[in-house]
This record gives C-alpha cells, structure tokens and sequence, in this order.
C-alpha cells in the first residue's frame, strides 16, 4: 500500500502529519528531532522508489543523503543535516539523495522546522529533482526564470512565518517589502484603506543595489475610491480583481483622483510591468499590492498572479491580526486611562503617578496604583499587578481597585487585615485569578513625622531613598501574593518616614529585563534612585523611568511620595491645605 503513512515503528507520531506531508505539492517527508522519518508524502515515494514502510522510521540522513557518485556522506560534509541541526529554514541546490535501484538522484532541497500549537515538533523537508549539469559545456547563466515550484513554496512558508510573528502594522509591512524585493521586482508599492475609508499610500520602495530604499515624496494621502472605474489599482481597492499592468494604461484621460496618482507613480518609478493585487481581510478590503519591474529582466504573466495573490492573503491575514490588536491596545489603554486615578492634595506631602504601556499590543494588562484619603484623615495608597496582559486584566484591575477602595474606607484597620478580607473576597466575586499588591497607609502625628505602615503581597518591595541619596528597599511586611486560596494570616511593617525622603512604589516591569537576574534589575533602580534624589518630584520619577525602564517589554506603573524636607506640625500642615 503506498500513500502517506506514519507508523513509526516507535518513534513518536505528530498529530497531522500525513496529511499535512500529503496536501504539498512537492515531494516532501518529515523527520522527528533525532531526524528519523515520521511522515511521508506518496510523491516522494515515486520520487525516491521506496514505499512509505521502508521509510518511516528510518534515519534520513543515513538512508537518503549521498554524495555525487553515490558515497555515503559523513555528517560533517552534508549541508542538509548540518542546516537541521541549526534549526532554522535552508535550502540546497547541489546535493543528491540515494534512489531504491542504487542510483543517486539530483535534488534541490529546503527545509524548515515544522510547529504544532506554536511547539516545534521536527523539520518538513521538500525536494524536488535537479537536471544534472552538461558534460559538455559549462552552467547557463542564470536570468530572471520563474521561480521553480520548491522556490515558491519556499518563499510562502517564508512569509508565513515572518509576517505572522509579528503584531506591529508597520513592521509587518516592512517584511512584506523585504520578502519580494528584489526576489520578485524591483519596485513595491503598498496602498492601506484606513478605518475611516481613506486611502493612503504607505510604501513606496525600490530595490537599489541590494537596498531597500523608500522614496517618501511618493507616499502619502490618496483620493477615495471611484466606485465604478474599471482601472486596475481601484478595483483592487474594491477587492474586485488581480491584474497585470502596464504603463500605458494609465495613459488615457484619467477617470478618478487615484488614476491620476498612479500615471504620476509610473512616470517617477520607470515602472513598465507592474501586477497589482488586493488586500483582503477576513471582514473588509485592507488596501492593494503592486510589484513592479524596471530593470529586473521579464515583465510579469498570468503564471506570476497565483504566487503573488498567495503572498497578499497571507500579508492580509497578518495585517488583519496586527489591526486587531492594535485595536484591542486602544480599547485597553482608554479603559487604563479612564481607571487609573488622579492623585489626591495631601497637607505636606507630594505625590507622583506614571504609568507606561508595553508597546507590544497584546502586552496590554492590570498594572496599577491608587492613592486616596480616608475617613480618618489618613492616606491610604496602593500599587498592584493583575496577572494577564488583555483586556481581562484591565477589568480585573478595576475590579480589584474598587474593591481596596471600599474596604479600605469601611474598616479602619491596618492594611493587612483589608488584603486579608481583599483576598478572601477575589475567588467568589471578581475575575482576577491572582494578583500583587502592596496597600500601605501614611499617617501625620502631632509632632510634624509621616509614619507608613504596609503589608505586601508578594510585589516587589517599596525603595526609601533619603535626600542624601541613601537607598534602603522596605522588605518586611512580605506574604503570598493573592488568589492562592490559602487564606493565611498577613504582616504589616511600620517605618517612619524621614524629612525630604522619597518614597518609591512601581510593578514588576520596571526591573525585569531577560537575561539578567531581578537582583541585577533591583540593584540598578536603587543605583539612579539614589543618583536622582535631589530631583523635584516630577523630574526624579521621569528621569527614573528613562534610565530605569527596559525597552518596551512590559507595562510599567509607579507611584511616588516625598515628604517635606522639615516636620510640619499638625497646624501648619493644616494651613498648608
């Protein structure tokens, strides 16, 4: 019986994989990560002469890869086994693989590690046969053919891969650019509808010299889409159709405001062959896609449409994805905006806030502080951090703050019992599976001193920086953080709060960096606390954040509090407010 298989004589089976092998269209087998077969597709089969049985099982490098007279080939000589150990995608054209009657067979290769549910689980190898070279003379020289089959589908896995692992707009269509060019035209041009179904021109790149160089005067606003015209880039912007141009299309009297930009594009650019594309998404048009050739050899034919409409759905499907989430970061960073309080006015105290969003757009979640008066004139304040960079934490940490606000005012009791009822309530009435949190009241005594009294669960500590620029990290009063069902018993920690002393209060984002340890990240923010502590308060917390902060890995919140540089008696203070 022939046909793709994976009976693999105990070596693990990955789940689709015969008819992810089966659906190619090139001949293609996949080995697990010691590089024994796992799957294999019926072309390869006919193509090497061997059933699937005789394969299966089988290491691929000892069985198949060879050299030109049919040698068996040590691993440190073969480039196929050698790329699968770098674990990345490669390809090969100068190699040859061992037929079942003993002769050797000519290929072209490429391979790549194959994933299931974002686990790499082994490497796909496509091949493809190779005419072997004329005794007689010497290789062609090699011009602007259509890419081979093995080349097309080498470059779709590429752009897969490269335009969905990322979320940011721009920097997808920056991938899309460097994936066709000059591979495919010299020129690329990329035309984006906008939430507000205006059309703009975002890319307008030619290929120089092995650079990519953008030419901006040709980018910019363009003029709405004629909802009739027959001319190639409006329909694509309609999602009509595909179509090859060339410039004297454009040579007629134009019919909208968008032929007039595109007669100006080909006159700039010298472009004479171009194909233009749609971008679809999965509820609207996103825009159009146009490669054009001037000096790469070819004009382009209906046998390039199907390679480049299959780039554009997958440059489509991951702008789709970026907008989404850029989107959802909106959604959640007004929510953020709108929760996060302002500061109270405190009788001798100042008081900073910042709050920093990760870039990233799903990185956007339940960091957050509070500060505000209680009934006995006391100041209570809070820093927190919700688990889960979306929107559920967003509305976890509004949940969670109104919460600390309610029995924080009910109950005048030290902090540790609020976070005690806090955790007890977080199970049965809120969405937030766990959460830090530091909740600390400062008090005013009659003699002019701030006490701070606190209880932390399992945040990181609060820094005391003295005006001299001496650092101390507030550690005690430490426990579990919340949610773990535990239910113990929480400490609290008093410190009095020297003249002139900034009190520092901030999220994990602040000092963890991959790579390095949180001691490394807890020891260089006490290092520009210090350096920073005669700053006036809004200047130490934003210079704070611009030495401190690591670039753009998580969202970062930071409360700050510094108390007059002389005790103020209970009077003066008074006056003061």
């Amino acid at each position: 019986m022939t046909g793709a298989h994976d009976e693999t004589g105990g070596h693990p089976v990955v789940p689709g994989a015969t008819a992810a092998v089966e659906a190619l269209g090139a001949s293609a087998y996949l080995v697990d990560e010691q590089g024994c077969i796992v799957a294999v597709n019926s072309l390869a089969e006919r193509m090497l002469g061997r059933r699937a049985e005789e394969l299966v099982g089988q290491d691929a490098h000892e069985l198949l890869h060879r050299g030109p007279q049919g040698q068996p080939l040590h691993v440190s000589q073969c480039a196929m086994r050698q790329a699968f150990h770098a674990g990345h995608p490669a390809q090969g054209d100068d190699d040859y693989f061992a037929h079942a009657d003993g002769s050797v067979l000519p290929v072209s290769w490429f391979i790549a590690p194959y994933a299931v549910d974002g686990r790499n689980v082994g490497t796909l190898v496509l091949f493809h046969p190779r005419p072997q070279a004329s005794a007689t003379g010497p290789h062609p020289e090699r011009t602007a053919e259509p890419l081979s089959e093995l080349e097309r589908l080498a470059l779709l896995a590429e752009t897969t891969t490269r335009l969905t692992s990322t979320l940011n707009v721009d920097e997808a269509l920056h991938r899309l650019v460097e994936l066709v060019l000059p591979r495919l035209a010299d020129w690329a041009v990329i035309d984006l509808i906008t939430e507000h179904d205006e059309v703009w021109r975002t890319a307008v790149v030619h290929s120089e010299e092995e650079r990519l160089v953008p030419y901006e005067e040709l980018q910019g606003p363009m003029p709405p889409v004629p909802e009739h015209s027959a001319m190639p880039l409006s329909r694509a912007l309609r999602g009509v159709a595909s179509a090859l141009v060339e410039p004297d299309v454009y040579d007629r009297p134009p019919d909208s405001g968008i032929a007039v930009e595109q007669r100006r594009l080909f006159d700039a650019t010298g472009i004479r062959s171009a194909v233009v594309v749609p971008l679809r998404g999965t509820r609207e048009v996103l825009g159009a896609f146009t490669l054009g050739r001037t000096q790469k050899q070819g004009n382009f034919t209906t046998a390039d449409l199907p390679l480049i409409e299959d780039i554009a759905r997958r440059a489509s499907l991951a702008l789709d994805n970026a907008r989404l989430y850029q989107r959802q970061r909106a959604v959640a960073e007004t929510m953020q905006n709108h929760l996060l309080p302002q500061m109270p006015r405190v009788p001798g105290l100042q008081l900073a806030v910042r709050y920093l969003p990760a870039p990233d757009a799903s990185q956007v979640g339940g960091d957050w502080y509070d500060a505000f008066s209680l009934s006995d004139g006391a100041t209570a304040l809070a820093i927190g951090d919700v688990v889960g960079h979306d929107l559920e934490a967003t509305a976890g940490m509004a949940q969670l703050r109104n919460m600390l606000r309610a029995y924080a005012w009910s109950q005048q009791t030290p902090p540790s019992r609020i976070v005690e009822r806090l955790d007890e309530a977080i199970m049965p009435i809120t969405d937030v599976t766990m959460a830090t949190l530091i909740c600390a009241r400062v008090t005013r005594t009659d003699s002019g001193r701030w006490h701070l009294t606190w209880t932390n669960a399992g945040h990181p500590p609060p820094l005391l920086v003295t005006r001299d620029g001496l650092t101390e990290y507030l550690t005690d009063g430490h426990s579990l953080l919340l949610g773990t069902g535990l239910g113990s018993r929480r400490p609290d920690a008093t410190v009095v709060l020297p003249p002139g002393c900034t009190l520092l209060l901030y999220t994990d984002g602040l000092i963890e960096v991959p790579g390095q340890t949180l001691d490394e990240g807890l020891d260089r923010l006490q290092q520009h606390a210090a350096a920073l502590a005669h700053r006036p308060l809004p200047s130490f917390t934003d210079q704070l954040l611009r030495r401190v902060q690591p670039p753009g890995l998580d969202d970062v919140a930071l409360l700050a509090l510094r108390t007059p540089k002389e005790p103020l008696s209970r009077k003066a203070a008074d006056t003061l407010g």
